[in-house]
């Protein structure tokens, strides 16, 4: 089985590239393989701009760079968001990577006057890294709030299914090893256990 593991952060030494790497690594442990997308290394514009409005309106064709991204995600049995928690959400440049690439007529489409998601095969894992704690999560439900708008709002709306979402927090402190074992478990189990949940 092959994965795509996209993450977003300008800093080549984050804590969120290690960490992909250690997904990659666990998925390869597990007998798999697994594409990096470093959106930042590869300069992936994430301005939804007119060409994207068109191609929406189904006035013109996709821009290239999103079919490019589209074929990345179509060559995948899953999908693996790793990033850093930018004020309660994904940051602006993996936003705007599912703003364009999750277009219309590809990740869903209308029917009928109703929404159809497109994406049914698709198993999606997401791993955000949070510099609060736990306790600011629950207290004011910024956990419930990323769930609602990334795994339902996103994926399920686009018929994906997600198979797993968890956010590792304190994760600011100098001792990356629980955070990079927990992605590298989560490579290994990529495939396995229980396999897509309701999102």
């Amino acid at each position: 089985m092959h994965a795509l593991i996209v993450f977003a952060h300008p800093d080549p030494q984050s804590l969120t590239h290690a960490a992909a790497a250690r997904v990659a690594e666990g998925l390869s442990a597990a007998g798999h393989s697994a594409e990096l997308a470093d959106l930042a290394g590869e300069g992936f514009d994430p301005r939804y701009g007119q060409a994207d409005h068109d191609a929406y309106r189904e006035r013109a064709p996709h821009p290239a760079d999103v079919l490019a991204e589209q074929a990345r995600i179509d060559r995948a049995d899953a999908l693996v968001l790793v990033f850093p928690v930018y004020w309660w959400s994904l940051p602006g440049l993996l936003k705007g990577w599912v703003d364009r690439v999750f277009s219309n007529n590809w990740a869903y489409a209308t029917r009928d006057g109703r929404v159809v998601g497109q994406l049914q095969r698709l198993q999606v894992h997401l791993f955000g890294l949070g510099g609060a704690d736990q306790r600011s999560y629950v207290k004011h439900a910024y956990d419930v709030a990323m769930k609602t708008q990334i795994d339902h709002g996103v994926f399920d709306y686009c018929g994906a299914c997600v198979a797993s979402s968890a956010v590792r927090f304190d994760t600011e402190g100098r001792d990356w090893q629980p955070h990079l074992d927990a992605a590298f478990e989560l490579g290994r189990g990529v495939f396995e256990g229980e396999g897509c949940r309701a999102a």
